[in-house]
């Protein structure tokens, strides 16, 4: 296993750790749901915090149905956006991170249209995922692929961590290189925007200095001082992680605060892969999302460090924040 491929495989496993949590704002309900939350578990039926009861999305025709049968279950309240899904199981955007590898993987190189067609086929198979959510981008993707617009322009400025869920997945997938490029043109077919953009690249040039024997501590300093600063994490870390992601850095989709907040907890367990697990999960909001960045550069540090990625991490038992 190579560090990139380690990295892409926690980014996996961060997204079905926090999986039954995701989207939980209410950490008290998030307690009260998931008192020993120490391993992979399968969501509770219902969501407190869920806005399916106020999400809308009518498919402009039969080639934007990427609801299926999920779509009865948008206008009502407290749905879990992942009901449907078994322990260890992974949300949408991680199964097209793997569609994704295996694509790339097989053919040995990155083609964007070739991906797209791919996304398309995956997303209208009835069956294929079995969310009941699906992000912003997706629908207006699809809305506007039944609208005719060219297959490589049908991505929105889209401002959410959701576009960072394939990045390590394809830089697993490519031979070594430098693939900065080919990351902005991959995420560029579904996030337009420059901030999701910015953050893509930055993660790659930490994921490949990780690749090069680089710390991920000292990558963190040299490669992301515009979005995190190291001295000032040396100063939260003395407070619990709710205050810093809460007070200080939403736990939020959007980029701005996502992004910083992923950096912040991969700095704060670098070399503890089940602990960041748990406490990405843990403070909520889009901690699946941030999972893609906080997995998969925990991971590539352990790898690093050892040589060696576990693919089943054991889990401390839970201690409430």
């Amino acid at each position: 296993m190579t560090t990139h491929q380690a990295a892409f495989h926690g980014s996996l496993l961060a997204d079905a750790f926090a999986m039954p949590v995701h989207w939980y704002y209410d950490r008290e309900a998030l307690d009260r749901d998931y008192p020993d939350l120490c391993d992979f578990r399968a969501p509770l039926p219902h969501h407190p915090d869920s806005i399916l009861w106020r999400s809308k999305f009518t498919p402009l025709n039969e080639k934007a149905d990427i609801l299926h049968d999920q779509a009865r279950f948008w206008g009502q309240r407290n749905i879990h956006y992942h009901q449907n899904l078994r322990a260890g199981e992974n949300t949408v955007n991680f199964k097209l991170a793997s569609a994704l590898y295996e694509q790339t993987k097989e053919h040995g190189h990155y083609e964007p249209e070739r991906w797209v067609r791919h996304y398309i086929k995956c997303m209208l198979t009835p069956g294929w995922h079995r969310d009941t959510y699906v992000e912003e981008y997706h629908r207006a993707f699809f809305n506007r692929y039944a609208a005719g617009k060219d297959i490589l322009k049908c991505g929105i400025s889209d401002e959410h961590i959701g576009g960072l869920a394939t990045v390590p997945a394809l830089l697993a997938a490519l031979p070594a290189g430098d693939h900065r490029q080919t990351i902005k043109t991959h995420v560029t077919l579904t996030h337009r925007h420059s901030n999701v953009l910015r953050a893509a690249d930055c993660l790659t040039r930490l994921l490949q200095h990780l690749a090069e024997g680089t710390p991920l501590r000292n990558a963190l300093m040299t490669q992301a001082g515009d979005w995190f600063s190291t001295r000032k994490a040396e100063s939260w870390s003395r407070k619990p992680d709710r205050v810093i992601i809460g007070q200080k850095l939403s736990p939020a989709c959007y980029i701005d605060q996502s992004f910083p907040a992923s950096l912040y907890l991969a700095w704060k367990y670098h070399d503890d892969f089940p602990a960041a697990l748990i406490a990405n999960a843990r403070v909520g909001g889009d901690n699946c999302h941030r999972g893609a960045v906080v997995g998969s550069l925990v991971a590539a540090e352990v790898h690093r460090i050892t040589g060696t990625f576990n693919l089943q991490p054991k889990f401390p038992q839970p201690t409430i924040p």
